[in-house]
């Protein structure tokens, strides 16, 4: 999947007490002890990520023995290289960057899923509604070539005779829908739908999750070495992440906020980043994590992520996915 050129992405509540424990459960050593750590972001600051901005602000990984540097994402900085080269301990990537980087010798495993349902949506207008994959052929769809092989996997998932929809080249934005160019758009459900409802368009979506196209997005990747020597700091790190995003999730208009306070030459706009905010916290929170816990992912969803992914060209095996710091966190 390829990154949108567009930025995407107070209270505490129940379950966030634990983590609270988590966190402040390690040693005393580690309490004062601080270990230089970072998070490589897989994007340019926004509300996308900031479950990691109220961990940060909040000094909870500072609590836990951790200094942890957020590293900005963008255009010109992939992730996987600074978390191959130890530069950053944990970056945030998705199944289909992980399994490449994995199929060119990165040894990666990936220890949190932030979104539990993968953020790729088809965008239509309410008078030329794409409702199914069904609803596809015949229809115009403005895209970057580069997602080529995304609407082909999610073709063939539903049995859509993919040569029947012609695809336009399109840059990452909403305008050609706007103005009837074409039928629909190839976007995340945080960004271009939520461009469009702040301009007061409001777009139907079709999310491609809930039609079979199953990959883990938002994923937190750590490599084998880090995991075998250096998993308190996991741990802290993950438990931090977590008590981050049950925050983000009970007040997620402060979260916008405090995004936009941390990074006031970032260029947001508050509204977008509120509605970012409150579109992308349903794509992270299931029946499944109420149960086990932010970041968690089922045994089933991996096999599912496997089958997506030999779609998209990429094999892998369950060995990719290693929950053992997550069960350490929600312990």
């Amino acid at each position: 999947m390829t990154h949108s050129p567009l930025t995407r992405r107070r209270l505490l509540q129940g379950g966030t007490a634990g983590l609270a424990l988590g966190l402040s459960g390690l040693s005393p050593h580690a309490a004062r002890a601080q270990e230089a750590v970072a998070l490589q972001l897989s994007w340019l600051h926004s509300v996308q990520f900031a479950g990691s901005y109220i961990a940060l602000q909040n000094g909870w990984w500072r609590e836990a023995g951790l200094d942890v540097s957020l590293l900005q994402g963008g255009p010109n900085a992939p992730v996987e290289p600074p978390v191959v080269a130890g530069t950053a301990l944990v970056g945030i990537s998705a199944a289909d960057y992980a399994a490449a980087a994995v199929a060119q010798g990165a040894p990666f495993r990936i220890i949190g899923v932030a979104m539990q349902k993968n953020p790729f949506a088809i965008a239509s207008l309410p008078g030329n509604p794409v409702e199914t994959p069904a609803d596809l052929p015949g229809k115009s769809i403005g895209m970057a070539i580069a997602n080529t092989p995304v609407l082909q996997a999610l073709c063939r998932l539903n049995g859509v005779d993919f040569d029947a929809i012609r695809i336009v080249p399109t840059q990452y934005t909403a305008q050609p829908l706007v103005a009837a160019e074409v039928d629909c758009l190839l976007c995340w459900e945080t960004d271009l739908p939520v461009a469009m409802a702040i301009q007061g368009i409001e777009a139907r979506t079709m999310l491609m999750a809930d039609h079979g196209y199953a990959l883990h997005s938002q994923t937190y990747i750590a490599t084998e070495d880090s995991l075998a020597r250096r998993r308190d700091a996991l741990v802290a790190l993950m438990a931090g992440e977590a008590r981050g995003w049950e925050t983000c999730r009970a007040d997620s208009d402060a979260a916008a906020e405090l995004t936009v306070a941390m990074f006031p030459d970032a260029g947001l706009d508050l509204p977008t980043q509120k509605l970012q905010a409150r579109r992308q916290l349903p794509l992270m929170f299931s029946d499944l994590t109420e149960r086990h816990g932010f970041g968690w992912w089922s045994d089933e969803a991996v096999e599912a992520n496997i089958r997506t992914l030999a779609l998209l060209g990429r094999e892998v095996t369950p060995a990719l996915w290693d929950r053992s710091i997550l069960e350490a966190v929600h312990a």
